[in-house]
């Protein structure tokens, strides 16, 4: 398999549930590579990075979240991965 990105767009009540920190956690399980950040417009964003089916199933789970995340919406764009990031970590 290749490598993907997938840049994400998190919405419904995911600040100050865990959610990055979680998202962190999950992102390790799987090995992938990118960031996570909570946005002004009470959203979080991510960037994963890493095989494709892990990278989907990562997305799959921000569908879901952590279990005091009510998830409305998961904007996604998948793109080719540019190889940037050596971690995951949480920025914002």
């Amino acid at each position: 398999m290749s490598n993907i990105r997938a840049t994400v767009t998190i919405h419904g009540r995911v600040q100050g549930v865990g959610f990055r920190f979680s998202t962190c956690d999950q992102a390790e399980h799987y090995g992938l590579t990118g960031w996570v950040r909570n946005t002004w417009e009470r959203t979080v964003e991510a960037v994963f990075e890493g095989e494709e089916e892990d990278v989907k199933a990562m997305v799959d789970w921000c569908g879901r979240g952590p279990p005091l995340a009510h998830v409305t919406r998961v904007g996604v764009d998948y793109s080719g991965a540019t190889g940037e990031f050596r971690s995951f970590r949480v920025t914002g």
